[in-house]
């Protein structure tokens, strides 16, 4: 059985996920003024190691979501590109665009990306 994959199906998925990490760029941002607030309002050396903490994981974040934002846009190109041309997506070419493993990097980011998220809500929960 041949490989097929749709060039169209994988072209808006990466659309729809780059899309997702520009949304976590705004939430990034939100926490980031949440940690200046708590900073303003308390100034204890447990609070301010926590505010140290979460501001140092959400600059990884940050890096990160802009790498792989990068990486996926590139593909996202060449496969309209691809798609321009009426080409095919062979199993050859997609291994070696290793759509595979941008994908897996994805989900693995969006899986701690949303820990931390919930680890910074108990920490605010915590204060409030």
């Amino acid at each position: 059985m041949a490989f097929t994959r749709s060039i169209l199906k994988l072209h808006l998925q990466y659309r729809l996920l780059i899309s997702e990490m520009n949304s976590d760029i705004t939430i990034l941002r939100i926490l980031e003024d949440y940690l200046k607030e708590i900073l303003l309002k308390k100034s204890e050396s447990g609070i301010a190691r926590n505010v140290k903490y979460f501001k140092n994981n959400f600059a990884q974040f940050r890096k990160e979501n802009e790498d792989l934002r990068d990486k996926m846009h590139l593909k996202k190109m060449k496969l309209f590109a691809l798609l321009k041309e009426k080409k095919v997506l062979d199993l050859k070419t997609y291994r070696s665009d290793n759509h595979q493993m941008i994908l897996k990097q994805f989900k693995k980011y969006h899986k701690n990306f949303d820990k931390i998220k919930n680890e910074f809500s108990r920490f605010v929960e915590k204060r409030a």
